[in-house]
C-alpha cells in the first residue's frame, strides 16, 4: 500500500497522555453493592424492561429486551433483587429510566448453566442472533448495536473488514490493553464476524504509539485467513470510521452514505475480543474494561466493570479523588462528557472515566473569533467551523445544513485548535439536536 494511506489530511496532534495506564494489566472491580442499568445504553430505541420491582435476577439474566431492529437487550451484570424501575441520573446529562439492582451481599456471581454452541456449526443467521440477543454493541463509544454491522443489506457486499486499533483519543488505553493481552479473542472476534461477512479480508489498523499491541496482534494472525497489521501515523481523529477507511484502504466514503456502500465494514478491537466472549463463554455483555485516568485521580488502572456500576463506587475502588481534582469525562477529552452526579452508572459505551486536575483543564472563558483559519485547517473532513460555528450562535439551525453540519463528526478537533477558545463541538452538539427537533415538527 502507498505509504500516503497511512495517515488522513488535516486533524490535530494532541499530547496523548497514555503513560498513566498504558502498561497497568487489566483488573477486575470488585461487585459494588448496588449497580443501575439505564435502558438507553446503545444507538437506536432503548430496551424495554421484562423485569418488575421484586424480581430476583442471576447474573447474565434478561433484564430489559431489544425494542426493535435497531436495539439492544440489557442484562444483569450481578445477581440480586430489583429495587426499582425509575428515572436516574445518565450519563449524557439527562435522567433516564433505569433498572436499579441491589446485589446480594454474599452471592458467588455465579452465571446460570447455559448451552454454548460450537460458532463453527452455525448458519449465518445464528450467529447473528446470537449475538443480537447477548446484547453486544460497539464498544469504542458509539453504542452501535453489533448485529446491524454484521447484516449489511445484499446489496452492499462487503469485501474488507477493517478493525479499528487506533484509539487515537487522549489519555483512554482500554483497546490497548484489550489487544496486549487478549490477542487470540481479538482474532477469534474477526474470524466470527469475517465468516458472518462474508468478506475475504481483514486489516487491523494500529497507531504507532502502540508497539506491544501491534506485535501481540501480529504475532497472532491466523495462518487460514487474509488478516494483515497496518501501524499508521499517530494522529487525532485517526479512529473515526470514514478516516480509517481513507487511511487504510485509500477508498473515499461519500457524503450522506456509510462504509458499507463502498464495501467495507468497520469494527473496534474491543466489541470483536466481546463477540469472541460470547462464543467462548455463553456470557452477554455485561461487563467491560474501562480506562481510569487522569491526573486527578490517585491510583489509575483498566479495569473491567460490571454494567451499571456508580461512577462513585469505580472512583472509590481506584483510590478516590486527589486534592487538585476538578472535573470528570466519561470517554476521551476531546468527545467525552463532563459529569454532573457521581451516582451516574458507567454504560456499555463508557470507554475510560477521565479525573482531571486543575492544570489539566481549559479556562472557560471564551474570545471573539479572530478569523484565523486554524479550524479550517484542523478539520478533517474539511467543513468551515468558523461560520457553522457563527450560524450556530445566531440560531441559524437550517442553514448549518448548507454547510454540511451534518458530515460533523463531533470530534472537537476545531475547538482544540482555536485560539479564541470558543466551544465550537459544543455548539454543533446542541445544533445537531435542534436540526433533529425542526425535521420532526
Amino acid at each position: 500500500m502507498p505509504s500516503l494511506w497511512h495517515t488522513f489530511r488535516h486533524g490535530v496532534h494532541p499530547p496523548d497522555h497514555k503513560e498513566l495506564t498504558a502498561s497497568v494489566p487489566i483488573r477486575r472491580l470488585p461487585f459494588p453493592a448496588e449497580i443501575v442499568l439505564p435502558l438507553r445504553q446503545h444507538a437506536g430505541k432503548p430496551a424495554r424492561p421484562i423485569v418488575r420491582e421484586g424480581d430476583r435476577v442471576e447474573r447474565g439474566d434478561t433484564v430489559a429486551e431489544a425494542d426493535g431492529q435497531f436495539s439492544a437487550p440489557i442484562h444483569a451484570s450481578a445477581a440480586g433483587r430489583v429495587a426499582a424501575i425509575e428515572f436516574w441520573p445518565h450519563p449524557e446529562g439527562v435522567h433516564a429510566p433505569a433498572i436499579r439492582i441491589e446485589v446480594e451481599r454474599y452471592s458467588p456471581q455465579a452465571l446460570r448453566p447455559r448451552i454454548i454452541p460450537e460458532w463453527e456449526g452455525l448458519t449465518r443467521e445464528e450467529l447473528i442472533a446470537a449475538v443480537r440477543e447477548s446484547g453486544v454493541v460497539g464498544l469504542g463509544g458509539a453504542a452501535f448495536p453489533a448485529h446491524i454491522k454484521l447484516s449489511p443489506p445484499p446489496e452492499c457486499p462487503i469485501d474488507t473488514l477493517v478493525v479499528n486499533g487506533c484509539e487515537c483519543e487522549p489519555y483512554l488505553t482500554t483497546d490497548h490493553r484489550t489487544m496486549v493481552e487478549y490477542p487470540d479473542r481479538v482474532q477469534l472476534g474477526i474470524r466470527i464476524m469475517l465468516s458472518c461477512l462474508g468478506a475475504k479480508r481483514a486489516v487491523v489498523g494500529i497507531e504507532r504509539n502502540k508497539p506491544d499491541a501491534i506485535a501481540a496482534i501480529t504475532r497472532t494472525l491466523p495462518a487460514d485467513l487474509d488478516v494483515s497489521v497496518l501501524d499508521l501515523r499517530v494522529k487525532y481523529p485517526q479512529g473515526a470510521e470514514k478516516l480509517l477507511i481513507q487511511t487504510v484502504l485509500g477508498r473515499q466514503v461519500p457524503s450522506g452514505k456509510l462504509p458499507m456502500h463502498v464495501g467495507v465494514v468497520v469494527q473496534n478491537v474491543a466489541s470483536l475480543a466481546t463477540i469472541a466472549e460470547v462464543f467462548e463463554t455463553g456470557l452477554p455483555l455485561i461487563e467491560r474494561i474501562v480506562t481510569v485516568t487522569g491526573r486527578g485521580i490517585r491510583n489509575p488502572g483498566n479495569l473491567i466493570v460490571p454494567v451499571g456500576t456508580k461512577l462513585r463506587d469505580l472512583l472509590d475502588a481506584c483510590g478516590g479523588f486527589t486534592s487538585d481534582a476538578r472535573e470528570v469525562v466519561f470517554g476521551g477529552p476531546m468527545m467525552g462528557v463532563a459529569q454532573a452526579d457521581l451516582d451516574v452508572p458507567i454504560t456499555k459505551g463508557t470507554t475510560g472515566v477521565i479525573v482531571l486536575s486543575e492544570d489539566e483543564c481549559k479556562t472557560q472563558q471564551s474570545w471573539a473569533c479572530i478569523r484565523c483559519g486554524h479550524c479550517l485547517d484542523a478539520c478533517p473532513v474539511f467543513l468551515n467551523p468558523q461560520i457553522l460555528g457563527s450560524l450556530a450562535k445566531a440560531g441559524r439551525f437550517e442553514e448549518m445544513n448548507a454547510h454540511h453540519l451534518a458530515d460533523c463528526m463531533l470530534c472537537g478537533s476545531c475547538t482544540y485548535v482555536c485560539p479564541s477558545n470558543i466551544p465550537l463541538s459544543q455548539l454543533f452538539v446542541a445544533a445537531k439536536a435542534q436540526v433533529r427537533k425542526l425535521k420532526v415538527a
